[in-house]
């Protein structure tokens, strides 16, 4: 039976992409068909779409995606059909520090490689772990990019621990989950955003002080004068070139700063004084590997935490998805159901 799927046409434009159906495949020797229920969006997905970072070849887009294995093939066995699974953002990335692969997205689902806007999917066993005990399939969608990468840059990198500060910029998916982790660890939250109602709703998730950026600029030093002058432990910085220097003012000496997000741009100046002054220590990260994924599901299971779902759309309103994802409205993740 036909398997229902969106293209996103070379060039891209998320008025182009294009519903199709392709044909299904049974799983060869270490795979396993997967049927895909729910993906989740990140702004990767919308920079390749969009056609900001457009594909040479018709692209099946999106990287995260949750569902139930249906059928393996020879040689797997750690996972079993019937089992609920989620995809992996480096699907080669199995362990260790990242390698070549890692250095670009040559090998990343929706974009060097076909990924999970469909109903369907046959792939290596490597490339989906067990999701979360208790999980919708919504819910698992949204950890793969942007609870990964929160996870990784307060808990694998920042070593987070009880009483640390932390900043996070904005309600976006990775901005709210490094909140929820962080209040997991007992550390202190400062979140910045552009609306009040926004930051309410950070407030209700834990956030301990709150900066609106558009009323208050210099949100860096407001930050030191929230921290007695000394400034935060770690920064998630999801903004870039436009917060970059703001983050740099925030932070304390030997403060982690994770550069993760380039939400105003690709290019920008930098306080090299300021960094050296401070003895910052500035990681640029891209989400983790599989080790790094199953303990992050293990601490998710453990802990209770929910993701903050915005809202779901089904596969053939894609565009429409995306579209609400470029009005930056949305606070948390938005889902599309397969």
């Amino acid at each position: 039976m036909p398997i229902l799927t969106m293209i996103v046409p070379p060039g891209g434009g998320l008025d182009r992409l294009e519903l199709a159906s392709t044909e299904p495949r049974s799983p060869g020797p270490g795979e396993i068909t997967v049927r895909i229920h729910a993906c989740s969006l990140n702004y990767h997905d919308y920079v390749v779409a969009s056609g900001a970072w457009a594909p040479r070849e018709p692209r099946i887009p999106l990287s995260d995606a949750a569902g139930v294995v249906t059928a393996i093939g020879a040689g797997v066995s750690d996972l079993a059909v019937g089992d609920h699974v989620v995809s992996l953002f480096f699907p080669d990335w199995q362990d260790g520090p990242p390698g070549p692969r890692e250095g670009d997205f040559a090998r990343v689902p929706g974009d060097g490689i076909d990924g999970y806007a469909r109903e369907e999917v046959t792939v290596p066993a490597t490339a989906f772990t067990r999701a979360p005990r208790g999980f919708s399939h919504v819910e698992a969608a949204t950890l793969p990019c942007a609870a990964l990468t929160a996870w990784r840059a307060l808990v694998v990198e920042g070593r987070v621990k009880p009483g640390d500060t932390v900043l996070v910029q904005g309600s976006g998916g990775v901005s709210v989950f490094a909140l929820q982790f962080a209040k997991l660890a007992g550390a202190t939250v400062i979140a910045t955003s552009s609306s009040d109602s926004k930051l309410e709703r950070l407030a209700a998730l834990g956030a301990d002080h709150l900066i609106n950026y558009r009323t208050t600029p210099a949100w860096g030093e407001r930050v030191r004068q929230l921290t007695g002058g000394l400034g935060v432990d770690h920064v998630i910085e999801v903004g870039g070139p436009g917060t970059i220097e703001q983050s740099m003012v925030a932070s304390r000496v030997g403060g982690h700063v994770a550069l993760i997000g380039i939400l105003t741009g690709l290019g920008g100046q930098v306080s090299f004084l300021e960094a050296l002054a401070k003895h910052l220590r500035i990681q640029g990260l891209i989400v983790g590997s599989r080790r790094h994924q199953l303990e992050m599901i293990r601490a998710v299971e453990a802990s209770g935490l929910r993701p903050a779902v915005d809202s779901i759309y089904p596969l053939a309103s894609l565009s429409e998805a995306f579209r609400h994802q470029e009005s930056r409205g949305h606070f948390g993740k938005i889902a599309v159901e397969c």
